[in-house]
């Protein structure tokens, strides 16, 4: 896979997350490593800081539930607009993540 051909898979899958869900970076680069051969967090950050502008990027967090940085405020805004379950500045991934295959991501 090109680096092209994996933006492109990050972002249509981001895409696919279902309102009021999420998934983190960590379960994005896992959702995509056999195919890719590539599995870095650090590198889907960047794909979504640079390219992310045109998908639910609020729906993607770090594993610990925080928020996209530098976009707190309105992330938090409209993941609560969705009905994702926060406790206080983080995602309750545990009830809100999200899987590729239909499940969920924190059980």
């Amino acid at each position: 896979m090109t680096p092209e051909e994996y933006v492109e898979a990050v972002l249509t899958l981001v895409e696919s997350i279902p309102e009021g869900r999420v998934m983190s970076y960590g379960a994005i680069a896992d959702a995509l490593a056999e195919r890719s051969g590539r599995n870095s967090p650090r590198q889907i950050g960047g794909i979504m800081a640079r390219h992310g502008g045109g998908v639910p990027w609020h729906r993607v967090v770090t594993s610990a539930g925080r928020l996209p940085p530098g976009h707190e405020r309105e992330a938090r805004a409209r993941l609560l607009a969705e009905g994702v379950p926060l406790r206080g500045d983080r995602v309750r991934i545990d009830e809100a993540g999200w899987a590729p295959d239909g499940d969920r991501t924190g059980e």
